[in-house]
């Protein structure tokens, strides 16, 4: 296609602008992360690495951390089957009512987090709080793996869609059982797709906070919650800055990584 000149100026200016929008507000949690002065004033009164080591310190920050890793790891794990399970059905076989379920499947995330999670809190407080389950992590996982569920489904059923079923044919022909098959011959071709919508859903639950507030019972704190409470308390502004960099580099990496294995680089072809 060929642009004017003056097309050429007015799409790079407005790509200017809109990265500007996105990453200049980042780049100052950066600096500020550093800045001497508590009150993240500009520019920096001076530089210190002293927010920093707070922030290794504080055993509350170390905590929720914790919690964040520990509920990704249980959503991601919880999406990566059913998520693959259901991708399989839609995209393998043809039954009455495909269609629809490929909609409810989607949907979660398409929902806003607040009615996601009042929905979610209302049926935890009504079906598990009667058999002694009250909120807490296990929720926290429940909550997030219906939207990472997601990731995982588009991601596997959009590889079934590009790869032909005559492999399996053939290695079922020549013998091999269904296990088999999925070993040698599935999975291999599926790997690099599974492995990015497990990224990608980990990704997304380390950064949720809406769902996460309905679903945490008290004293289970993620670390994009701790991040929202403390922003209020002026003497842990510094320390807040810190953290959200962390966040911001913890949730790129996956991204990162699942977009070049989405690109078919990195760690090779599945």
């Amino acid at each position: 296609m060929h642009l004017s000149r003056t097309a050429r100026i007015t799409l790079r200016v407005t790509a200017a602008l809109g990265f500007a929008v996105i990453y200049v507000p980042l780049m100052l949690v950066l600096v500020n992360s550093f800045n001497r002065d508590r009150s993240s004033g500009w520019p920096p009164s001076g530089l210190t690495w002293r927010w920093w080591h707070d922030a290794w310190r504080s055993a509350g920050v170390r905590d929720a951390l914790w919690t964040s890793v520990r509920a990704g790891l249980g959503a991601t794990a919880i999406a990566l089957v059913l998520g693959t399970l259901v991708a399989f059905a839609v995209a393998r076989y043809r039954f009455f009512g495909r269609e629809v379920i490929s909609f409810v499947v989607v949907l979660p995330i398409a929902l806003p987090g607040i009615i996601t999670g009042v929905a979610l809190n209302t049926a935890f407080r009504t079906v598990l709080e009667p058999i002694g389950i009250g909120l807490g992590l296990f929720t926290v996982v429940v909550g997030h793996a219906t939207f990472c569920v997601v990731v995982v489904f588009n991601n596997v059923a959009a590889r079934l869609r590009r790869l032909s079923g005559s492999y399996e044919e053939a290695a079922m022909d020549l013998g091999a059982h269904t296990f088999r098959v999925f070993r040698d011959i599935t999975f291999p071709l599926m790997r690099s797709a599974l492995l990015a919508g497990g990224l990608l859903s980990f990704a997304l639950s380390f950064d949720e906070i809406v769902v996460t507030t309905f679903t945490a019972g008290p004293g289970v704190q993620t670390l994009p919650v701790w991040i929202f409470s403390n922003m209020a308390r002026p003497q842990q502004a510094p320390v807040v800055n810190v953290v959200a960099v962390g966040l911001v580099v913890l949730s790129v990496v996956p991204v990162y990584v699942a977009h070049r294995l989405s690109a078919g680089k990195g760690m090779g072809k599945g």
